[in-house]
């Protein structure tokens, strides 16, 4: 699911996820478009996300460096882990209309009832009632 963050500064993304056994991991990446409904859908570039790969053992989040634009989640089998990633809407390609993001995860398998979930959480509203559904 895309959102706009046509009206807000920044948008910090959780991404919870419960593996049950044989896991596998899930690629991440994040995608830009010029509209929630995926319109010129193209990579958006990061350098740094906050993991922590075993929540049960500790609630400490570590800041991790990303290379090319992407990492995998662990793959110890049941294990609860949570990354963060913060995006600066200058981050995308405003001179190209680009002002929506999303989370692009694949390959990701054996995970808990809970599954995986990704939060957006918008944040810096420019105006008064902003929405991050609006395009």
């Amino acid at each position: 699911t895309y959102v706009s963050m046509k009206n807000y500064q920044r948008c910090q993304i959780i991404i919870s996820i419960a593996d049950g056994t044989t896991v596998t991991g899930s690629t991440i990446t994040l995608k830009q478009a010029t509209a929630v409904a995926g319109t010129g859908e193209k990579a958006l570039a990061f350098t740094r996300m906050l993991a922590n790969t075993d929540y049960a053992a500790s609630k400490t989040m570590v800041e991790t460096a990303v290379t090319s634009n992407t990492f995998t989640t662990q793959t110890t089998n049941s294990k609860d882990s949570l990354y963060i990633i913060d995006v600066d809407a200058s981050d995308l390609d405003v001179a190209n209309g680009f002002d929506c993001l999303r989370v692009d995860g694949t390959g990701h398998a054996a995970t808990a009832s809970r599954g995986v979930v990704v939060l957006y959480n918008l944040y810096g509203a420019r105006y008064a009632g902003a929405s991050p559904l609006a395009d």
